[in-house]
């Protein structure tokens, strides 16, 4: 069973940074399109960056191009995105998950919690 655990979230000032991993077991991540989205309460998950296998072709949403950097480690199975000169509405929960169609996708994780204070 694929199991995908996040963490790096964390409470820090406006301008800040971080990096946030994704650990994935139970699947390889190799051959994966593998994507951070974020959810902010009240509203529905969004995409924030996607990531596909090599040669790597890298997207960002809008809202994150030129501050979030998206990267994999494919023998290690882990998902990366540094994250910086955060901005307070950078706040979510994020999750990563493969990129694709609702019903191709793992479980999700619990997420992890980015709060971004000015």
């Amino acid at each position: 069973q694929v199991q995908l655990v996040e963490s790096g979230g964390d409470l820090v000032q406006a301008g800040g940074s971080l990096r946030l991993s994704c650990v994935v077991s139970g699947r390889s991540i190799r051959f994966a399109v593998m994507g951070w989205y974020r959810q902010i309460p009240g509203k529905e998950r969004e995409w924030v960056a996607d990531i596909t296998t090599g040669p790597e072709m890298i997207t960002y949403a809008d809202s994150g191009k030129g501050r979030v950097t998206i990267s994999r480690d494919n023998a290690k199975n882990v998902l990366y995105l540094e994250m910086n000169n955060l901005k307070p509405e950078d706040t979510g929960v994020y999750y990563c998950n493969k990129k694709g169609p609702v019903g191709s996708l793992w479980p999700w994780g619990q997420g992890t919690q980015v709060t971004v204070f000015s």
